[in-house]
């Protein structure tokens, strides 16, 4: 054990190192700046290299990788979303007085990363860190409909289409055709398709990319949620995730 962590502690010595550097730094430069010898640097180098969190140039320096760098802005994007999501949906939350969503996408899952209730102590099905599929879902929809052909293809994959109520998409053919309407209107509706009795409003959010993210939700009962007030919360989750994007970097 005290041999791995001695390893843990060399490559983060190597990371440092080359995270601080003003160019790309030579073997030689690593092996006096870490005061390890050539053979462990080369070692531990070749290992990260393999794995994309440091690169190589062909003028043999090293450098931070691309990996890194992707593994590091995913984190703090993460943390950013839920920073400028968490104002909207609990004004969504206390205007239409709904619970509302923020959810990512999982492969064929939703994966609800924040929650907000004007009435804690309601018992609804889903909890910050549930699981709901995609294809049944107002946030997995929007979600779904912002991938590519081949993207969605991959995203289905192994998908097991269960049918949780009357109302419940199980046919590709059919959904595919309401992800195209989903990604032309900009806003998807869970109609009772997961739970009966009960209606969800989803929009997407885009970072400055203009890659879908994350999407946003306002959900309740079909009492609460009854058609008369659907245009209405279609309006206000738009904005919202419009609203959210833009503080992402988005730019229409």
């Amino acid at each position: 054990m005290e041999d791995q962590v001695r390893v843990i502690d060399r490559v983060f010595d190597i990371l440092e190192q080359l995270a601080q550097a003003d160019s790309p730094m030579t073997l030689a430069e690593l092996c006096k700046a870490t005061e390890m010898s050539k053979s462990t640097v080369h070692r531990l180098l070749s290992s990260m290299c393999a794995r994309q969190y440091v690169e190589k140039r062909s003028d043999n320096t090293y450098a931070i990788g691309y990996k890194l760098v992707e593994t590091v802005s995913t984190h703090i994007n993460g943390l950013e979303l839920l920073t400028e999501s968490k104002p909207f949906l609990s004004q969504i939350s206390h205007e239409l007085e709904l619970t509302t969503h923020l959810g990512i996408l999982d492969h064929h899952d939703v994966i609800y990363i924040e929650k907000m209730d004007l009435y804690p102590n309601t018992r609804l099905y889903t909890q910050v860190g549930y699981r709901s599929p995609a294809y049944c879902s107002s946030i997995g929809k929007c979600l779904l409909a912002c991938l590519s052909g081949d993207e969605l293809e991959e995203a289905l994959y192994r998908c097991e289409f269960q049918k949780f109520t009357p109302n419940t998409i199980t046919d590709l053919r059919e959904l595919k055709r309401v992800l195209r309407v989903v990604r032309k209107q900009g806003w998807a509706m869970d109609n009772e398709e997961y739970q009966l009795g009960h209606r969800c409003v989803g929009a997407p959010i885009f970072d400055y990319r203009g890659t879908a993210v994350a999407a946003v939700s306002a959900s309740g009962s079909i009492e609460m949620l009854s058609d008369d007030r659907l245009d209405l919360v279609i309006s206000q989750v738009r904005k919202a995730a419009q609203d959210i994007s833009r503080r992402m970097g988005y730019v229409e």
